[in-house]
């Protein structure tokens, strides 16, 4: 199971958070009320997409035993007349196929991060 606990501290809008043996801060900019310590929650939330993303790539890649070297994910936010979304664009070092740039294509949006953000995990909330 995994778990983190966020602390907002009493200075504007600095949060620390734990998790596992891992410390790490989030903040807003200066222009929002912040202090610019840290990430702000939706940089962190972009890397953590990022990063799933990558490792569940590198996870099928290699079991299909194909070498794909470095793989870059891009994760950013976009505004348009409607609303904000997320786009990703997914790069690695070596050449790839047609078929391996599909098949890895549809392995992008199985990360269960971006499953997460998809609306496809309940969140419950309780005040304790």
């Amino acid at each position: 199971m995994a778990d983190s606990k966020v602390v907002l501290a009493t200075k504007n809008y600095l949060a620390e958070a734990k998790i596992r043996g891992h410390f790490v801060v989030s903040d807003t900019l200066k222009p929002d009320g912040g202090d610019d310590n840290g990430p702000t929650p939706v940089e962190y939330l972009l890397t953590a997409i990022g990063a799933c993303v990558a490792v569940t790539l590198r996870m099928y890649a290699e079991r299909r035993k194909w070498d794909v070297g470095k793989i870059t994910v891009h994760v950013y936010q976009l505004k348009d007349e409607n609303d904000s979304y997320l786009s990703e664009e997914i790069s690695f070092e070596k050449q790839l196929t047609e078929l391996q740039r599909e098949r890895l294509l549809v392995f992008a949006s199985k990360c269960p991060v971006a499953k997460m953000v998809k609306g496809e995990t309940r969140i419950e909330s309780k005040i304790i």
